[in-house]
């Protein structure tokens, strides 16, 4: 079982950037597929982007694309998020979240591993 903890999160303003980290407190770290979502007040979890067991494959949503790059240190045991050129519209909870499966999946049900998030908020 993967314990994770999420770091980083803040108050930022429209265009900073902001990076995001989740450590893992599990040796093996490298067996999980693992993902960032984020849910904002009274809209659905949605992914942010994932990042597959060795970090070649990765997945963003559209419009996160050019702005947010995922990553992860497999002998660190942590994955990061970077954040660019934010908008108030990113403001959410953000959670690491992890999945025994092979592949990088956006839906948050195949996901059995989240941290308790960190607020991310940014002001126009």
């Amino acid at each position: 079982q993967i314990q994770l903890v999420e770091s980083g999160g803040g108050v930022v303003q429209a265009g900073d950037s902001l990076r995001l980290s989740c450590a893992a407190s599990v040796g093996t770290f490298r067996s999980y597929a693992m993902a960032w979502f984020r849910q904002a007040p009274g809209k659905e979890q949605e992914l942010v982007a994932g990042i597959s067991r060795s970090g070649v494959s990765t997945k963003y949503a559209d419009s996160m694309k050019g702005r947010f790059t995922i990553s992860r240190d497999n002998a660190k045991n942590t994955l990061s998020l970077q954040m660019s050129s934010l908008k108030p519209e990113d403001t959410a909870v953000y959670y690491c979240a992890g999945s025994e499966d092979l592949l990088v999946y956006s839906d948050f049900n195949r996901y059995d591993y989240w941290g308790q998030g960190t607020q991310v908020t940014v002001s126009s």
